[in-house]
């Protein structure tokens, strides 16, 4: 009995020997391995026909910064909510979302009560004003004459003195005339924007028969809120007009970095539209409160916009330069792919075998970018046609599954 369970064992490990030694499976030495391994094979001459470069990992001494998100917004010091002046119903519209206006430009036109009013009072001004100025030159013309008799001895003083009064009556009279005669008229002309006088039209209606409503600045058409035919009221917003060469970013820092912050501090920004390219700002303003929920303070960075590339309601990301200088680790931007929702780079493990290493990105900067975490300085890393030893990873992985 001793004799046979000291032969099964004999057998077992013979067994187990034989799936251990790599030959026995099949498998050549130094063979790509796929998932499994993490590894890709891929002979040097291969590599140089692929044009697969590799350079040494090394620290680089960069400028210390705070990233953030932030999301981009009209500069609120240059935009407009265009309103109607008075109440009416808008005849037509002259301009919609996304046009670019002069200052004064005609964006719409609107019919208003207000307009036969205000003239009918311009006319009854002009009326009133040519009445006394007739009434002050006939008073004028009394106070001459009783002022002759007066001199030949053929009136009294008290007759005189009476025209002199009634006189200046008068001319007080046709100066307050001419005071509502320009009140009216400013009404229509700086405050309604339409002719004081009207032509003779019959029935029809001219231009200036409506009250235009303007653009108060150069900018761009956000939004229009109105339609022809709309009725609107003074507390009404028809339209919303920005100047887009200057955004501001609004940027949410945490709390503990809030007195790092001065206002003046260089930032660049970037959005996922023009991937690493920065768009250089500054801090405009540091926010007065703090958000109780995410325990961070927004941060107003002034941005130009000169080119109109960048777009209100852009989410980005921001990197205020507090000043100092740290050490990280750099690779260029072609060094990094994506493997299974992953960034990976590929490490040289041997002459002809790279490790396949997940690691965390940061910064862009000039082509590279910043390895928060999953390389060494000192390690090589494939710095050009790291995309082939992805595509025969890949394809390893394939065969094997």
């Amino acid at each position: 009995m001793k004799h046979a369970i000291v032969f099964l064992l004999l057998a077992a490990l013979a067994g187990c020997t034989r799936q251990a030694d790599p030959t026995a499976s099949g498998a050549a030495p130094g063979a790509r391995k796929g998932p499994a391994g993490n590894t890709v094979g891929l002979e040097p001459a291969a590599q140089r026909e692929a044009g697969v470069k590799v350079e040494q990992v090394a620290l680089r001494s960069m400028a210390q910064t705070l990233r953030s998100t932030a999301r981009l917004t009209n500069d609120e010091n240059q935009t407009w909510r265009v309103g109607a002046i008075t109440e009416g119903r808008i005849v037509t519209v002259l301009a919609n979302p996304g046009d670019a206006v002069r200052p004064g430009q005609i964006l719409a036109r609107m019919h208003s009560h207000d307009i036969h009013e205000s003239r009918a009072e311009y006319r009854k001004a002009v009326t009133e004003l040519a009445r006394l100025r007739s009434t002050a030159a006939f008073a004028e013309r009394v106070r001459d004459r009783a002022k002759r008799l007066y001199d030949l001895k053929a009136g009294s003083l008290e007759q005189w003195e009476h025209s002199e009064t009634e006189l200046r009556n008068a001319q007080l009279a046709v100066a307050n005339a001419e005071v509502e005669l320009d009140r009216t008229r400013n009404h229509l002309v700086e405050f309604l924007g339409i002719p004081a006088e009207d032509a003779d039209r019959g029935q029809g209606h001219d231009e200036d028969d409506y009250i235009p409503i303007r653009a108060p600045a150069a900018g761009v058409v956000l939004t229009r809120n109105i339609t022809p035919g709309t009725v609107v009221t003074p507390a009404n917003d028809l339209f919303v007009v920005s100047n887009l060469s200057q955004l501001w970013a609004i940027a949410e820092v945490s709390e503990e970095n809030l007195p790092k912050l001065r206002v003046g501090m260089p930032v660049r920004v970037y959005v996922q539209a023009y991937g690493t390219e920065a768009f250089p700002g500054r801090i405009g303003k540091l926010g007065e409160t703090l958000d109780p929920a995410t325990r961070t303070v927004k941060v107003r960075v002034d941005l130009p916009n000169p080119g109109g590339r960048l777009k209100p309601e852009m989410y980005a990301t921001t990197e205020i330069e507090m000043g100092g200088s740290e050490n990280a680790v750099f690779v260029p931007e072609e060094a990094t792919q994506e493997v299974r929702g992953q960034n990976v780079v590929f490490v040289r493990a041997a002459p002809d075998r790279f490790e396949v290493r997940p690691v965390q990105t940061g910064r862009a900067l000039n082509g590279e970018v910043e390895i928060v975490r999953g390389l060494q300085p000192g390690e090589w890393v494939a710095a050009r046609g790291s995309f082939i030893l992805k595509s025969e990873f890949l394809k390893a992985a394939l065969s094997e599954e």
